[in-house]
């Protein structure tokens, strides 16, 4: 009979064990602020599920919920189909696919605050390239400053410009796995483009998909350094999303509990919804 050798484990542990204490400790101290009030001097009073109550209750906590909801359906909406209709029109083979390769993966190496910054200078109404070319040239009225339309055209841009190349990277290295064998198969049925699509491509994709789909819901969702540093949340509070007005009640307001709490909350709706994705586009694998 043949025994599993357990020793493995032993070399990850210490990572693990890592992690463990790099994840316990902020979160320890987000659940201790989240159910007591502080004013300095490590002065403690308990609160209990005060702030948890008031958050919920909260008409801005709603709004900027919404937002970031918002803003994260038209990420995928945009994103997935877009990376899987690039990953398609991708070649397989010659000298081309190293070059296509590393042209999606340059907007990803761009850290996140330098996106931010490049997408503010490259739109402002009359000295970014964009902005005066589509106020000038084109007869436009565009300033991402003052119109909140415009401010969210911009920061869906730049996401889709940041990080469609993920996407299509992943949906890549599904299609690249497919034998050829399948293809070869469906040439001899007479398969049209979209059958091909339907019954080869895509469901061979679909695990690669899944992890594209969570990843960029989870990024998306989370988003703040590129939208804050393009927008600040304005014009007014239009762009807003919950990751920001956190970050203003955290240090701009300095109420810690509040923004605990409403940490822990954020925290929870990524964790339910990230399962709830899973769920859904595995269901068919688990039956």
């Amino acid at each position: 009979m043949k025994t599993e050798n357990q020793k493995a484990w032993f070399f990850v542990l210490p990572v693990l064990l890592l992690v463990a204490f790099n994840a316990l400790i902020p979160m320890m101290t987000v659940v201790n602020y989240s159910v007591q009030e502080t004013f300095g001097d490590n002065v403690f009073f308990w609160q209990g599920l005060d702030w948890f109550q008031q958050i919920l209750r909260s008409d801005r906590f709603h709004a900027a919920l919404g937002r970031q909801f918002l803003f994260t359906f038209l990420i995928l909406i945009i994103e997935v189909p877009l990376g899987i209709a690039i990953a398609l029109s991708m070649p397989r083979q010659g000298i081309w696919v190293p070059v296509c390769l590393v042209l999606m993966a340059l907007p990803m190496l761009i850290p996140w605050n330098v996106v931010g910054a490049m997408w503010n200078i490259f739109t402002l109404p009359d000295i970014g390239l964009l902005g005066y070319t589509l106020n000038h040239v084109l007869g436009l009225n565009y300033d991402m400053t003052q119109d909140p339309i415009a401010a969210w055209v911009t920061i869906v841009t730049m996401d889709v410009w940041h990080w469609t190349s993920l996407v299509v990277l992943l949906s890549y290295a599904g299609l690249v796995s497919i034998p050829d064998a399948y293809y070869q198969a469906a040439k001899i049925d007479g398969a049209s483009n979209w059958s091909v699509f339907r019954y080869i491509q895509l469901p061979k994709m679909k695990t690669v998909l899944t992890i594209a789909i969570l990843l960029r819901f989870m990024d998306s969702f989370n988003i703040y350094t590129e939208p804050f540093v393009l927008t600040g949340g304005g014009p007014g509070n239009s762009t807003t999303l919950l990751s920001i007005d956190l970050v203003k009640i955290a240090l701009g307001q300095f109420d810690l509990g509040p923004a605990a709490a409403m940490s822990l909350i954020y925290f929870a709706i990524t964790l339910l919804v990230s399962w709830l994705f899973y769920t859904l586009m595995t269901k068919d694998d688990q039956n």
